[in-house]
């Protein structure tokens, strides 16, 4: 950013005298304000993030991905603070919401407090470096983001109607029908909010300066794709696909937030679910079909050049994943001796340790626990909680938006 800036200043002829506002903004007297670029990313757990920084390391193992540590990290090798751009995270548990904000950098993933950085990150980080590089101009990313939240329900927008309850929703008393989008509404009530005062968020911010909702990044899924009451299985002669209310509820939900922020041409882009990756042996039918619907309202006539998708799936650790498969029948061994061997009384708890950890050394190498605990920190339904995964979704977010952008104005 201050290399372009002092390029700039030389070729217009001038003296180089750099100015600077407190933001590290570089301020030519002869360059017009330019608006803002703000982008919104919405999702669950997974747009929260559950890749812990220790895991950062392990990104630089990779030849392939070395270049992208080094955008990460700074010469000391902590995490890198963006030049210009700035974040607020709304999250929380249950009701008790709460806004992190200030300069992007790491821990601005899953938090338990959202006023306090939770040593994690989710693809905002990445994604807000990359919109750095690219923009002269200030970048505001606005965050709304909580674990085991559902399309259908949690985040339905207006279009959508209000919930429906199930029989089962009634038997169980949930999902009641009047926190149908209750969501949704708190993210677009975030965003206004936001918008209203930005110069909270970012001190240098000049009300000359207006802004522009240049994006939208929308990462869930996973409670949908799991939910068999809402979408039930279908005979299995249908060649329809379970999963497409999902589809016609994100389409309106692109509509709804477009319409709600005044943003009609705004790019929207769709991260599609990728847990478990890209290999079809690895993929069910179900999972499969809801990855169809979930990129499917990127192909309708309405959303075509505006509407992009990313395959998640291709960011997926094979590795680690091969090591996490070992882990979980450690994990199964456990359970059943405990149930069928310990509960019976036919061995101690300090037995049933004993062979478990017996099994696990047989099955888990010192070299494949090592690499474990280098690059993964959650279970594979977070990505196993790897940074390098997180970090590869984020740019290529970054890098659809990009793509579907107007291009600048000619000089």
């Amino acid at each position: 950013m201050r290399l372009r800036c002092y390029l700039f200043v030389l070729a217009m002829g001038l003296s180089f005298i750099p100015l600077w506002d407190f933001s590290g903004a570089c301020l030519a007297a002869a360059a017009e304000p330019k608006p803002i670029k703000v982008y919104i990313l919405a999702g669950q757990s997974n747009m929260e993030g559950h890749a812990k920084v220790s895991t950062f390391d392990y990104i630089a193992d990779d030849p392939q991905t070395q270049s992208l540590y080094a955008e990460m990290v700074g010469p000391d090798g902590t995490p890198r603070v963006a030049d210009n751009v700035w974040i607020s995270y709304l999250t929380g548990r249950g009701d008790n919401n709460g806004e992190g904000f200030g300069k992007l950098t790491a821990g601005y993933g899953s938090r338990p407090d959202p006023t306090i950085d939770g040593g994690k990150i989710g693809p905002e980080f990445t994604f807000g470096l990359a919109m750095d590089e690219a923009f002269e101009e200030p970048v505001l990313i606005i965050k709304t983001a909580w674990g085991g939240k559902s399309l259908f329900y949690d985040f339905r927008s207006p279009s959508s109607g209000v919930y429906e309850q199930t029989e089962r929703d009634i038997e169980k008393n949930r999902n009641p029908v009047e926190r149908s989008g209750h969501y949704y509404r708190l993210m677009i009530e975030h965003v206004r909010e936001v918008l209203s005062d930005i110069q909270r968020v970012y001190p240098g911010y000049k009300q000359e300066y207006g802004y522009e909702i240049a994006g939208f990044v929308w990462f869930q899924g996973f409670n949908d794709m799991v939910n068999r009451d809402v979408y039930p299985e279908l005979p299995s002669q249908s060649e329809a696909n379970r999963f497409e209310n999902y589809s016609a509820w994100l389409a309106n939900l692109i509509r709804d937030v477009r319409r709600d922020l005044d943003a009609p041409h705004m790019p929207f882009v769709i991260g599609v679910m990728g847990v478990d990756g890209m290999r079809t042996e690895n993929i069910n039918d179900g999972n499969r079909q809801f990855r169809t619907a979930m990129a499917a309202p990127a192909s309708y006539p309405e959303f075509q050049g505006n509407v992009g998708v990313v395959q998640t799936g291709e960011f997926w650790d094979e590795p680690l994943a091969a090591i996490q498969a070992k882990v979980q029948q450690v994990a199964q061994r456990r359970y059943l001796l405990d149930k069928r061997e310990v509960s019976e009384g036919r061995m101690t708890k300090a037995e049933m340790e004993a062979a478990v950890a017996a099994f696990e050394a047989e099955l888990i190498s010192p070299a494949e626990a090592a690499l474990r605990a280098r690059g993964a920190s959650n279970a594979g339904y977070h990505y196993l909680g790897c940074a390098k995964t997180f970090a590869l979704m984020g740019k290529a977010f970054a890098t659809e938006m990009l793509a579907m952008m107007p291009p600048p104005p000619a000089e």
